[in-house]
């Protein structure tokens, strides 16, 4: 069972990692829907760039006007056509973004804390030792098939295989996100397999 500590209870952090097309937060909604509270690393990273944000001038500095629309916002699809081809720049998009985003989740969690909140999930694309692995008690990875995964960015994104595909090669293997998991979830069947998988998980970490 959850531990109490002078009074409040411990806030146990599950990570949930996995590459593009891989069903991450597929899995999220699913513990979000069974009770989990929910703590979206990509909704971070758009409201640390949005508008106005020191990390959108960073942005703006290193890869120039053109990944700002009319607006005055982050032109996303441009950014994304800039960095997932090129490894070099999509790790310098993380590492511009990366402090603002931590410092976001160390605020949400501490406010979960003081609402007592007993479980909640961080669904983070990286699974990265700063703002991640320092802070989850568990780490969660989701694994499918390159093919299965392909045809999922191709549907969400409405993008050509080979975009896609370029899009899953600047990413992490399998493998480097692997050697962090304490629990794999296989994704490469229904919907309805995925639901029973993560459930179960979700009722055994939640009853330690």
């Amino acid at each position: 069972m959850t531990a109490e500590r002078d009074g409040e209870v411990d806030l146990k952090v599950i990570g949930v990692t996995g590459g593009i097309g891989s069903g991450k937060s597929t899995v999220t909604k699913i513990l979000h829907d069974l009770g989990a509270r929910v703590i979206d690393a990509d909704k971070v990273a758009r409201e640390v760039t949005g508008k106005g944000q020191p990390a959108l001038e960073e942005i703006r500095s290193f890869f120039g006007g053109e990944v700002i629309n009319e607006k005055g916002e982050l032109d996303r699809k441009k950014l994304s056509s800039i960095v997932f081809g090129d490894k070099e720049k999509l790790e310098m998009l993380n590492a511009i973004t990366h402090k603002y985003i931590v410092n976001k989740i160390m605020g949400c969690l501490e406010m979960l804390r003081k609402e007592q909140a007993e479980l909640v999930v961080l669904d983070a694309p990286l699974p990265v030792e700063h703002g991640f692995l320092d802070i989850v008690d568990e780490v969660w990875v989701v694994v499918a098939a390159k093919e299965e995964r392909i045809k999922r960015i191709m549907q969400r994104s409405g993008i050509s295989h080979e975009e896609a595909l370029n899009r899953l090669n600047a990413q992490l293997n399998d493998e480097e996100y692997l050697k962090h998991a304490d629990e794999v979830i296989y994704n490469d069947g229904s919907i309805d397999e995925l639901e029973k998988t993560v459930a179960k998980l979700y009722i055994v970490k939640k009853s330690r």
